[in-house]
C-alpha cells in the first residue's frame, strides 16, 4: 500500500478503501438531508420488505424525526471519521480491514435506528455488538485490547439476551412485532400484566449497551480502540443505541412510575458518578470517555420525564453532545498523533504549533462547558428548564444536573485549555506539529457547527429538534423554542452557578484528583470486580467440565437422561399435571403380548452382562414396536422401524467386536441405571397420556391432507411431509446420520489400527 507524505513527514492517504467509505458515507448523509424537509413538515416515511411473513417478521424501516436525527449524526460524523482515519491510520497494514469493520458498523447502526420491526432491530443491534467488538479489539496484539473487546462483548451481549427476551414477550403480548403498531397501543401495553417484566428486560439491554450504572465500567476500557473508533462508536453512535431504543419506546411505555423512577435514578447516578470519575483522569481520552457516560446518564434522565421541556432538552443535548464530543475525541487524536502522548500533566504549549487544532478544541470545549453563543449553552439552559419541570423530585434532578455540568466545565478546561495554553509538564515524546487537513476537517467542521447552531438555533429547531420531539410526544408544537437569550430566569441563574462552580473546580482540579485517587484506592473497583467475576466464572466452568466431561460415555448418558427426567418431571409437577389413567377395557391379548415382549426385551437389556445379548434384546424391543405400528395400520412406518432396528443391531454388533474391552467395575447389575430407565419411561408415558387426553388440534393434519396431492403430487402424507414440505429438515437429518457414520468409521478404524500396532 503506497502512501505519500506532507511537509511534516506525516504519511497521508491509504488508497481506495478510505476514499470509498468516505464518499459513500457522505452520499448517505446527503440523501438523508434531502428527506429532512418532509420530516420537518410532520411526515414519516415507512418502507416494508416481507422477511418471514409466516411469523409476522418484516424488514420494515421508519424514518421520522428521531430516526432521521440519528441517521444524520451517524452518516455525517461517519464521513468525517472515515476522512480522518485515512490519514490517522495511514500506512497501517490492516487499514482495509479497519475500514471494512467501521463501515459495517455504520450500516448496522443505520439499520438499528431505522428498523420498525423488533426482530429486525435486534438483528442490527447484535451486528453493532459484533462489529464494535472487532473495532475495540482492532489492536488485538495487546492484552489490553483483547480484554477490553471481550469485556464489551460479554457485558453488552448478556444484556442483548435479556433484550431479546423482552422483545419476544412484547411481540407476543401485543400480537405484532411492528414497533409503530405497538406504540400506537401504548395504553393497552402499560395496562398489561407483562408490562413490568417487559420493561425490566428491555432496560437490562439498554443499560448495558449505553453503559448506565452499574454497567458503566466497560465503556472507558473500550478506549483501547483507535481514536476514530472512540469518536464514532463511543460518543456519537453505538453507546447511544440504548438511549435511542428508550426514546423510540417512550411514546408507548413512558408515563408510569416504574419508567420514570428507574430512568431518573439510574440516569442521575450515572451522570454524577461519571463526572467525578472524569475529573480524576489524566489521560485525555479516558476523561472524554467518562464525560460520555455523563451525557448518556443525562439523556436517560430526561427520557424518564414526559414534559415538553425535558424532551426538548433531550433532543437538543443529543445533538450538542454528538457534535462537541466527536470533535474533542478527534482533537485528542490529533494531539496524540502529533506529540505521542495524551497525558494532561505532560502536555502544554501546543497552541502556537497547532493553532487550528487549538481553535477546534476551544470551540468544542466552550460548547461542552455551556458558554454562549454556542449550542451547548442552549442545551444547558434547556436541561435546567427540563429539570425544574420534573414534578416528582425537581431538587434531586436539578442538583444532579448542576453538579454534572459543573464538573463537565472543569473537564473541558483540562481537555481543551491546558494542553494548548499552559506550560508543558514534561518533555514530549515527539516534536509537535499541526495535523494534516484530513484530520483537521472533522473537528473543525463539528466545532463550527456547534457555534453556528448556537447563533442560529432556529435552523436546528425546525429541521431536527422539533421533529424529534414530535416523535416522542406526538406533535411538533410540543417542542419548546430554542433561544440563545430567554431572559433572566432560573435556568440562566443556574448556568451562572455552573460556570462559577466549574471554574473553582478547575482551579483545584489537581488537588481534587489526588483526593479522588485516594478515595478510589479505598473503594471497590467495578473493573476489578469484573475480573474477579470472570475468574470465578472460569473456575466454575473448569469444575463443571471436570465433573461432566469425565471421558466415560456411560456417565454422559446418565447425566443426559437425569436432565430429561428432572426437566420433564419437574415441569409436570410445577404445572400440576396429574396422572391420567387410560381405559384398558378394550385391550386384546395381542396388545398384552406386545407389551410383555417390550418389557421382556428391556428387562433383559438391563440384566444381561453380554453386550451382544443386550443389543439383541433392544432389537426385540424395536421389532415389538414395529408390530405395534402394524396393529394400528401403519405398515410403512413399521417397515421403516424394522429396517432401522435390523440395521442398527447388525452395525452395532460388528462395531462391538472392534471396540476394546470396557471395565464395568465388576458389577453386571446396575440398579441406578435401571431406576433411571424406569423413571424416564414413567415420565415419558405420563407425558404421552397427558397429550392424548387433550383435544386434538387438527390444523396441521387438515392442511397436509388438503395440500399433499395438489401441491406435492403425493398421496402418502408422511412421505410428502418428509420429501417436500420438510425437505430441508430431512436433508439435515441425512447429513447428521452420514457425519455420525463417518465419525464412527474413523474411530473404529483408528481403534483397529492401534490394536494391530500393538
Amino acid at each position: 500500500m503506497s502512501t505519500s507524505a506532507d511537509p511534516t513527514g506525516v504519511p497521508r492517504g491509504n488508497g481506495l478503501s478510505g476514499l470509498l467509505c468516505t464518499g459513500l458515507s457522505a452520499l448517505l448523509f446527503v440523501w438523508f438531508l434531502t428527506l429532512a424537509p418532509q420530516i420537518a413538515d410532520g411526515a414519516s416515511l415507512r418502507y416494508v420488505i416481507e422477511w418471514v411473513p409466516s411469523l409476522g417478521i418484516s424488514l420494515s424501516f421508519l424514518l421520522d424525526g428521531l430516526s432521521l436525527t440519528f441517521a444524520l449524526l451517524i452518516s455525517g460524523i461517519g464521513a468525517l471519521v472515515f476522512l480522518y482515519s485515512n490519514t490517522y491510520l495511514a500506512g497501517h497494514p490492516q487499514f482495509d480491514r479497519f475500514m471494512l469493520f467501521l463501515f459495517s458498523f455504520m450500516l448496522s447502526m443505520l439499520g438499528l435506528v431505522l428498523a420498525d420491526n423488533l426482530i429486525a432491530l435486534f438483528v442490527f443491534w447484535e451486528l453493532t455488538t459484533i462489529t464494535s467488538y472487532l473495532l475495540i479489539g482492532f489492536g488485538h496484539e495487546t492484552a489490553k485490547g483483547r480484554r477490553s473487546a471481550l469485556q464489551a462483548l460479554f457485558v453488552t451481549g448478556a444484556g442483548a439476551l435479556a433484550l431479546l427476551a423482552g422483545f419476544i414477550l412484547l411481540g407476543m403480548t401485543m400480537g405484532t412485532f411492528e414497533l409503530s403498531e405497538i406504540l400506537a397501543r401504548g395504553d393497552e401495553l402499560k395496562a398489561h400484566a407483562y408490562y413490568i417484566p417487559i420493561l425490566l428486560l428491555i432496560l437490562a439491554g439498554t443499560f448495558t449497551k449505553s453503559a448506565q450504572f452499574p454497567f458503566h465500567f466497560w465503556l472507558p476500557n473500550a478506549m483501547a480502540a483507535p481514536t476514530p473508533v472512540s469518536a464514532f462508536l463511543h460518543s456519537a453512535t453505538m453507546v447511544k443505541a440504548g438511549v435511542y431504543l428508550m426514546a423510540r419506546l417512550h411514546p408507548g411505555m413512558s408515563g408510569t412510575d416504574m419508567w420514570m423512577w428507574t430512568l431518573t435514578i439510574f440516569g442521575a447516578v450515572t451522570a454524577v458518578a461519571a463526572s467525578i470519575f472524569a475529573l480524576r483522569q489524566t489521560d485525555l481520552k479516558q476523561a472524554l470517555a467518562y464525560t460520555t457516560l455523563m451525557a448518556l446518564g443525562t439523556l436517560m434522565l430526561f427520557l424518564g420525564q414526559q414534559s415538553s421541556y425535558a424532551i426538548t432538552a433531550f433532543a437538543t443535548f443529543l445533538i450538542v453532545h454528538s457534535l462537541y464530543k466527536a470533535a474533542l475525541f478527534l482533537v485528542v487524536g490529533c494531539i496524540d498523533h502529533a506529540t505521542g502522548t495524551r497525558e494532561a500533566d505532560v502536555l502544554g504549549g501546543l497552541g502556537r504549533v497547532m493553532p487550528f487544532t487549538a481553535i477546534a478544541a476551544a470551540l468544542a470545549a466552550l460548547s461542552m462547558a455551556g458558554f454562549p453563543p454556542f449550542l451547548g449553552f442552549i442545551g444547558k439552559e434547556l436541561k435546567y428548564a427540563g429539570a425544574l419541570g420534573v414534578a416528582s423530585e425537581p431538587l434531586f434532578v436539578v442538583g444532579a444536573v448542576l453538579l454534572a455540568n459543573a464538573l463537565m466545565f472543569a473537564v473541558a478546561g483540562v481537555v481543551a485549555f491546558r494542553p494548548f495554553w499552559r506550560k508543558a509538564g514534561g518533555a514530549l515524546p515527539k516534536t509537535p506539529h499541526e495535523a494534516p487537513w484530513p484530520m483537521l476537517a472533522g473537528p473543525v467542521i463539528l466545532a463550527v457547527l456547534g457555534t453556528v447552531f448556537g447563533i442560529y438555533p432556529d435552523l436546528l429547531e425546525r429541521s431536527l429538534v422539533a421533529p424529534t420531539v414530535a416523535s416522542l410526544l406526538g406533535e411538533i408544537e410540543d417542542a419548546k423554542e430554542l433561544k440563545l437569550w430567554a431572559g433572566v430566569n432560573m435556568p440562566l441563574l443556574l448556568s451562572i452557578v455552573t460556570v462559577v462552580s466549574g471554574a473553582i473546580i478547575y482551579a483545584v482540579h489537581r488537588q481534587a484528583r489526588t483526593m479522588l485517587e485516594r478515595m478510589d484506592a479505598a473503594t471497590p473497583s467495578f473493573d476489578a470486580g469484573w475480573d474477579r467475576f470472570l475468574d470465578g466464572f472460569k473456575a466454575l466452568a473448569a469444575w463443571q467440565t471436570g465433573v461432566i466431561q469425565s471421558g466415560v460415555l456411560r456417565k454422559y448418558m446418565f447425566v443426559t437422561f437425569v436432565t430429561v427426567l428432572v426437566g420433564m418431571g419437574g415441569t409436570m409437577m410445577a404445572r400440576g399435571l396429574g396422572l391420567t389413567v387410560p381405559d384398558f377395557s378394550d385391550a386384546t391379548g395381542q396388545s398384552v403380548a406386545l407389551v410383555l415382549m417390550i418389557l421382556g426385551g428391556a428387562l433383559l437389556a438391563t440384566l444381561t452382562s453380554s453386550r451382544i445379548a443386550a443389543m439383541a434384546a433392544l432389537g426385540v424391543v424395536g421389532i415389538a414396536v414395529a408390530m405395534v405400528f402394524i396393529v394400528f395400520s401403519a405398515p410403512d412406518v413399521a417397515i421403516t422401524q424394522l429396517l432401522v432396528e435390523t440395521l442398527v443391531v447388525v452395525l452395532v454388533a460388528v462395531a462391538l467386536l472392534r471396540l476394546p474391552t470396557l471395565d464395568s467395575g465388576g458389577r453386571h447389575w446396575r440398579p441406578w441405571d435401571a431406576l433411571l430407565a424406569l423413571g424416564v419411561g414413567t415420565v415419558v408415558t405420563l407425558t404421552l397420556l397427558a397429550v392424548l387426553a387433550t383435544p386434538l388440534d387438527r390444523r396441521l393434519t387438515d392442511y397436509f391432507e388438503i395440500t399433499s396431492w395438489p401441491e406435492a403430487f403425493g398421496r402418502n402424507i408422511v412421505n410428502v411431509i418428509l420429501v417436500d414440505f420438510r425437505a430441508l429438515d430431512t436433508f439435515g437429518e441425512i447429513a447428521v446420520v452420514v457425519i455420525a457414520a463417518l465419525s464412527a468409521y474413523a474411530l473404529l478404524r483408528t481403534t483397529t489400527t492401534k490394536g494391530q500396532g500393538k
